[in-house]
């Protein structure tokens, strides 16, 4: 998935007349840069809750692929985070149904807490991109960008 949209801003680059194509360059250097970063690091320092994403590809796929930032209400994404939280820790605990390379350690989120929009933005999209990336489904419903 990566190679395709990386073929798709060359392409993009190719087709597009001499003013833009700055833009796209520029904009294909910064996402090279977050290829290049793979950790990821949200935290709500008013609340001291923090996430701390480390998989290859997942800071490029934010800044590429997910929704922007205002998309979701908090409360859509904290329901969601809550069933795909549930079914992560649940396979964690059963490695040798799930695969334990990819369902290595459980997630401590817990209802009624606040953890803030960042920190549930984040990890809503780092569980759509894990479900896409490794087609795993984590809940009743088919996971989309």
């Amino acid at each position: 998935m990566k190679k395709l949209l990386f073929i798709s801003l060359i392409l993009a680059s190719f087709c597009s007349c001499k003013t833009t194509k700055k833009n796209t360059s520029k904009q294909h250097e910064s996402y090279e840069k977050l290829k290049q970063n793979d950790t990821v690091r949200i935290a709500n320092d008013d609340l001291e809750y923090e996430i701390y994403v480390i998989e290859p590809g997942f800071n490029f796929w934010l800044a590429s692929r997910a929704q922007p930032r205002g998309f979701y209400t908090q409360q859509y994404m904290e329901n969601r985070n809550m069933i795909f939280v549930t079914e992560w820790n649940q396979r964690v605990m059963q490695p040798q149904q799930f695969n334990n390379n990819l369902y290595e350690l459980q997630i401590d989120y817990q209802t009624g807490i606040d953890y803030g929009y960042e920190v549930n933005y984040v990890l809503y999209n780092y569980f759509i991109y894990f479900q896409l990336t490794f087609n795993q489904k984590l809940g009743p419903f088919v996971p989309r960008i």
